[in-house]
């Protein structure tokens, strides 16, 4: 199933960047973008979405007001804030109207999937039960408050669980030697962040690396996974 987005972004090149952001999961499809929350609430009027990713500072009408009105005409999409680091007083100020997730600039790919694998988690877990038990709805939560951007105690400083998950999962149906620049590209992570990941899986053996000297320029580096061990 394909679960339609809709994106509320002033700035054209941050709505086409989130644009191609949900295009990278197979799971979702983009049913508009909008400038304004004005906009976003005439678009609604003839057109229904799953999911609305919602920037606070717009013209017209910002996130926070467009919130209000989504709730008061009880349209039935999950929404994603979109905000700045300093914005304590929207979080406060929306967290009460049921926010699904809060996105602060700039983020990464990786951590705006994590918002769109929430939503799937929360549309499943809803999905597989006509009747919903204490345990199923206590599981529910605990995915919704948990901080996925927090490193877990086991692993070092700045190794992110969901991230080494995804180049762990990249490596598992790949065999070949890769190089940096080709996992960035392949997943949607920066280079700096790819090295640090594939450095920490390297000391780990998880997987192994090489030299590759036939570039005919400056010698590159090759990796792959170590199969005893990933």
């Amino acid at each position: 199933m394909n679960y339609k987005v809709l994106i509320v972004e002033d700035d054209p090149m941050v709505a086409m960047i989130n644009e191609q952001y949900v295009l990278k999961n197979p799971s979702f499809t983009v049913a508009g973008t909008c400038r304004n929350g004005a906009e976003a609430l005439q678009f609604l009027e003839s057109n229904s979405v799953d999911l609305i990713l919602l920037d606070v500072f717009m013209p017209v009408m910002n996130g926070t007001e467009t919130l209000k009105k989504i709730r008061e005409n009880k349209i039935d999409s999950e929404v994603i804030m979109v905000t700045a680091a300093n914005d304590t007083a929207t979080i406060e100020d929306t967290m009460h109207l049921g926010v699904l997730d809060y996105l602060i600039k700039p983020f990464a790919y990786e951590r705006f999937n994590i918002s769109l694998e929430k939503f799937l988690a929360q549309k499943q877990m809803l999905g597989q039960n006509s009747v919903i038990d204490q345990s199923s709805l206590d599981k529910l939560i605990s995915n919704n408050q948990k901080s996925e951007s927090s490193p877990t105690p086991k692993l070092p400083k700045g190794i992110q669980p969901k991230t080494l998950t995804l180049i762990q999962d990249f490596f598992k149906t790949n065999n070949s030697w890769n190089t940096v620049d080709m996992i960035a590209e392949e997943l949607g992570i920066s280079i700096v962040t790819v090295r640090n990941y594939l450095n920490y899986l390297v000391n780990e053996k998880q997987i192994t690396e090489d030299i590759n000297y036939s570039t005919g320029g400056r010698p590159s580096m090759l990796y792959k996974s170590n199969p005893t061990h990933l």
